[in-house]
């Protein structure tokens, strides 16, 4: 697998002007492993395919005539003023994609005014992406993600990392116990290349593969000993002070259990449809974690997020915010850092086109009733 390198003079190819726009042309670029690592769900991608088709089966019924004079996309999330609800998936290895990669990323996030979820399996470390967004005083949130570690002990030293280097909240990833089948990752003999890895990892050993004793398992009776457990929330959420949400919850007493523990909040995910394949979309998912917490708790949303208005549907739901991923790392293997900056300029500008036109001023207006099945082929 070879590693891009960015070009003499970064610019947006004729003719994008969507965010969907840059997947094609990202196909065109990458490393057909890379791709395959990128764009590639779990065996048979079901879930990846249904992530889009849920938030397209939802049809939107405006209003009109309502009063949009002053309208804006402000929302509150964990006691900060965002200027909208949009913010970048974790998603590991983008140096995989272009020579900018997490910081060009995380630059642009802070340039379009959105928050960025460092994947801890980052190609660059965790301290140089925050050293290169802090002084943006417009930026949004900067969140570190984060798998436990087999040894608690490297986990708190990530964490204390991650304190140091100013990050705000910690998303702790709880989906992954083990990585999906990713077949088409396999066929196109994903690796990474020489001079790209989880560089915030370094050092620290991973679960090594166990043979199986006759009548056992590797999975099971190896890897699977190092699964997080509600028992390791609980404990990390006691050693830092720093908001804790967990992503990766689908089921509505999951999410009950997590606001019992006191949780910041909850990203309803289904890794991109790279986990466990047939599992639920999360547009199917995400009304009814809403109604098993209520209000109080935030919930975040990703899988699937290609518009403007799969934004505005999402909070319908009941979502605060979401996480855009696929889209905005197509932007940065064509583009680079100006790619994933005009990927998040298009998803604002899509959504206060589509909160005008369904008669929506603020985001607090954006209600279920907005919302329809129609039949199909109606």
């Amino acid at each position: 697998m070879s590693r891009p390198s960015a070009p003499a003079n970064p610019r947006i190819p004729p003719g994008v002007v969507a965010p969907t726009d840059y997947e094609a042309l990202a196909r065109e670029r990458l490393d057909p492993a890379a791709w395959a690592y990128f764009s590639g769900g779990a065996a048979d991608e079901l879930t990846l395919r249904r992530n889009r088709a849920a938030w397209e089966a939802w049809s939107l019924q405006p209003r009109v005539l309502r009063q949009l004079a002053g309208g804006h996309t402000r929302v509150e999330l964990l006691g900060r003023t965002l200027a909208h609800p949009l913010l970048l998936a974790p998603i590991a290895y983008q140096r995989l994609a272009h020579a900018d990669g997490e910081i060009g990323s995380a630059c642009a996030a802070a340039a379009q005014e959105a928050g960025i979820v460092l994947s801890v399996q980052a190609s660059t470390r965790m301290e140089d992406v925050a050293r290169a967004v802090q002084p943006e005083a417009g930026r949004g949130p900067l969140w570190l993600q984060l798998y436990l570690q087999p040894d608690r002990g490297h986990t708190l030293e990530l964490l204390r990392r991650a304190e140091a280097a100013g990050y705000e909240a910690i998303v702790l990833t709880v989906d992954a116990p083990t990585s999906g089948a990713r077949d088409r990752e396999r066929r196109a003999g994903y690796r990474l290349p020489p001079g790209i890895g989880a560089v915030n990892l370094a050092g620290m050993p991973q679960p090594a593969a166990v043979a199986s004793v006759p009548g056992g398992s590797a999975l099971f009776d190896g890897l699977l000993h190092a699964a997080p457990t509600w028992d390791d929330v609980a404990w990390l959420r006691s050693q830092t002070a720093l908001p804790l949400l967990l992503k990766g919850v689908l089921h509505p007493d999951d999410a009950r259990q997590a606001a019992a523990l006191g949780v910041a909040g909850l990203v309803v995910s289904n890794h991109g449809g790279r986990t466990l394949d047939t599992a639920v979309s999360t547009a199917w998912a995400l009304p009814r974690i809403r109604e098993a917490v209520g209000d109080a708790l935030p919930l975040l949303v990703d899988g699937g997020i290609r518009r403007g208005t799969d934004v505005l549907k999402a909070i319908a739901l009941g979502a605060r915010a979401v996480l855009v991923g696929r889209p905005y790392i197509h932007a940065l293997a064509v583009a680079g850092a100006l790619g994933v900056a005009h990927v998040l300029r298009l998803l604002r500008d899509e959504l206060e086109i589509a909160m005008a036109l369904t008669g929506c001023a603020t985001l607090a207006e954006v209600t279920p009733e907005l919302l329809v099945r129609e039949m199909p082929g109606a």
